[in-house]
């Protein structure tokens, strides 16, 4: 059996059997589901960019990459994902069905409700923040972002997951400082993962319930009434304002102290977090 080392590029299925490797009891017991195809690489440039090069490929359904490590790991808005090798579980999932296009900013809402459902399992309890953060207390325990590929009224998308698990022996550099689930309880990443891929089979219809998955997420994120601390693009100076829920299409709904209402969408904010816990 050829293992597939995953240096970010496409590896052809005829010719390359992939491996579970330390996941093979997760894939053993998601036998039956769509998500019983786990492929293990010790080393990657990225697991979403690894699943981007398949979701063209009908066989790839339900496909996840897992990584023991990321040289480029992506968050969102080109920022990097660092996580030392064996700290975290870094995987992307590639959706085994089409995801209306019309639908496509709940998946990710969605993702993030299935990796907390599964941290809930696991004894850690999360508080999710908009666009694509899960925080514990008020560090950052793990990050989604999505990929997709889209062709006319549907798309294949991939959702990627990173979740920092036990806390590296030397101190880290990331301000503001990150959490892990270890901080919490002990977290063993295979039972995370299969946790995660139950959860992703368990709710997948609700990738057709939009109102639901918004509903769920709002509630997850203690909305309407969370404080956010925001900040444009290109301003200088952040402010606070009230979160009221997800409006269709992503974005934030939030009351500014003033009471004016403002919809702030995805790609002209980043949300900010005390530097301190």
């Amino acid at each position: 059996m050829t293992k597939w080392k995953g240096r970010g590029n496409r590896a052809r299925y005829d010719s390359v059997m992939l491996e579970a490797g330390p996941y093979e009891d997760v894939a053993t017991a998601l036998a039956g589901t769509d998500f019983a195809a786990i492929a293990y690489v010790e080393e990657t440039e990225s697991t979403n960019a690894d699943a981007a090069a398949f979701l063209d490929d009908e066989r790839s359904g339900g496909r996840t990459i897992v990584a023991e490590y990321q040289r480029r790991g992506a968050g969102r808005k080109g920022r990097a994902w660092i996580a030392p090798a064996g700290s975290a579980l870094l995987c992307t999932t590639i959706l085994p069905r089409a995801v209306a296009t019309q639908r496509l900013w709940i998946v990710p809402f969605w993702t993030a409700l299935a990796v907390r459902a599964a941290l809930l399992d696991a004894g850690v309890l999360t508080t999710l923040q908009w666009p694509n953060d899960l925080l514990l207390g008020e560090q950052k325990l793990a990050g989604i972002l999505c990929a997709s590929s889209v062709s006319g009224a549907n798309a294949r998308v991939a959702c990627g997951v990173g979740v920092n698990v036990h806390r590296p022996g030397t101190p880290s550099d990331i301000a503001p400082p990150p959490a892990f689930a270890g901080d919490a309880v002990p977290v063993e990443r295979g039972a995370l993962l299969l946790g995660i891929l139950r959860q992703y089979h368990r709710s997948l219809f609700l990738l057709d319930q939009p109102e639901r998955v918004v509903a769920e997420w709002n509630e997850a994120a203690l909305l309407p009434g969370r404080r956010y601390r925001i900040e444009r693009d290109g301003e200088d100076a952040p402010f606070e304002a009230a979160a009221q829920g997800l409006a269709d299409g992503g974005g934030l709904s939030v009351l500014h102290a003033d009471g004016v209402p403002e919809v702030i969408l995805l790609a002209d904010v980043r949300v900010l977090r005390p530097s301190t816990s």
